[in-house]
């Protein structure tokens, strides 16, 4: 992609209600646009970033036999009437509204039961069981706070997966496959997470697990252990910092993260409510057992920005960045525009993704813009390069860089 045919624009100032580093970053960079307090579009460099950050979840999710499915976020009230949440949707508000007729619809931020609507048409016997089933979609809550960029919406992105089973034991085996799946899709997303015992809140009186990104400007508060044998969130801590780990006897140390991602067992929470049953081998009636896993794409965009930046912009991680090179020339000489071109279309050629900014500006002005957007590898054409019949290449938050060889890049 020409840079100087890219919709999306650097900015030098963001809007003054927007304090999170996140969003800050994202809204200079040209990757989103605010339209409303919670509400983001995703400009083409950032919708690039959400699409890798999808298409790794979806790798994982399929890795452990998930399969992919798009549900309505127009949902009826007769629905959630069966499981008594129309009226208690929870802290998370659903917005709902009449439609023709007096009809009354909502706007899904969560599907347990459009899914299990799905399954009781399908599912009879204990032959049907187990499966998954996920979507990567838009969810919609009145969220009291909408602030924090990318980290806390009206409108959002989210995976949400829903596991079916017969037994509780199966429901176990396929949560602790679900636990190593995640956090190989925050590891790829560049994301140290770890896995926090938390709350089960109205789905289980059990512990739930999330995954937190450790950052100085997260939201919670946790309790862990340095060996990673042991964390726990705050809100439902039985430890506190200097205290011994359970499990190795290390002291628990204390520090602030942002959730990207959660799993819960639901057993038959929903099930029972919608009568969702199959019939066993010895042709008894039980109630299918289930689990929930959630990852919210964008917010993990968001949580990589408030990780990896320095004073000048994003540090994408290789996987997510928007593109993986960005091929810069200095100079208006026709040699230097030359080589810029020929270069651009031979990295092209070999399927590298490239950014080439060939726009006639200053070199300041491209040398910044090029920090603010963070992509991993920069390379640089110049009258003086050329002349050792080089380009110069430096890593995104490296200080260093180096000549290589033009030859070597055309090798």
């Amino acid at each position: 992609m020409k840079q100087s045919q890219l919709f999306g624009k650097t900015l030098k100032t963001v809007p003054k209600d927007e304090v999170s580093r996140n969003a800050e970053l994202l809204i200079r960079g040209g990757f989103i646009d605010k339209l409303m307090a919670g509400a983001y579009s995703h400009l083409p460099l950032g919708y690039r970033v959400l699409n890798k950050i999808k298409n790794i979840i979806r790798e994982e999710m399929n890795g452990i036999g998930g399969q992919e499915l798009f549900m309505p976020a127009l949902q009826p009230k007769a629905l959630w009437e069966e499981t008594g949440r129309w009226n208690d949707p929870g802290k998370a508000v659903m917005f709902q509204f009449k439609g023709r007729e007096d009809k009354e619809y909502g706007l899904g931020w969560t599907h347990e039961e459009v899914i299990v609507d799905i399954a009781r048409k399908r599912v009879s016997s204990y032959k049907d069981l187990p499966f998954a089933l996920y979507q990567i979609q838009d969810k919609f809550r009145d969220e009291p706070r909408a602030k924090s960029g990318l980290l806390r919406g009206r409108e959002f992105n989210m995976k949400d997966m829903y596991s079916f089973h017969a037994t509780e034991e199966d429901l176990l085996n396929f949560y602790e496959k679900s636990k190593i799946a995640y956090l190989n899709v925050f590891k790829r997303c560049g994301l140290d997470a770890l896995v926090v015992e938390a709350s089960g809140g109205s789905f289980s009186k059990e512990f739930s697990h999330e995954f937190q990104a450790m950052t100085p400007f997260g939201e919670d508060i946790i309790f862990y252990c340095p060996k990673r044998d042991f964390a726990q969130n705050k809100e439902i801590a039985q430890v506190k910092a200097g205290d011994k780990c359970p499990i190795c006897g290390e002291k628990i140390l204390e520090g602030k993260a942002i959730e990207v991602g959660n799993i819960f067992k639901l057993y038959a929470k929903y099930s029972a409510s919608m009568k969702l049953q199959f019939t066993d081998a010895d042709g008894k009636k039980k109630d299918v057992i289930m689990g929930c896993y959630g990852i919210g794409p964008s917010r993990v965009m968001g949580a990589i920005v408030e990780v990896s930046n320095d004073q000048n912009g994003i540090i994408w991680p290789t996987d997510v960045a928007p593109y993986k090179i960005h091929l810069i020339t200095i100079g208006d000489s026709a040699a230097v525009i030359e080589a810029g071109e020929k270069l651009y279309n031979h990295l092209l050629k070999k399927g590298e993704e490239v950014l080439f900014d060939d726009r006639a500006i200053s070199p300041g002005v491209k040398f910044a813009d090029s920090d603010l957007i963070g992509i991993p590898t920069r390379l640089i054409i110049s009258e003086k390069t050329l002349t050792q019949e080089s380009v110069e290449f430096k890593r995104r938050g490296e200080a260093k860089n180096e000549l290589k060889p033009l030859k070597e890049l055309y090798a």
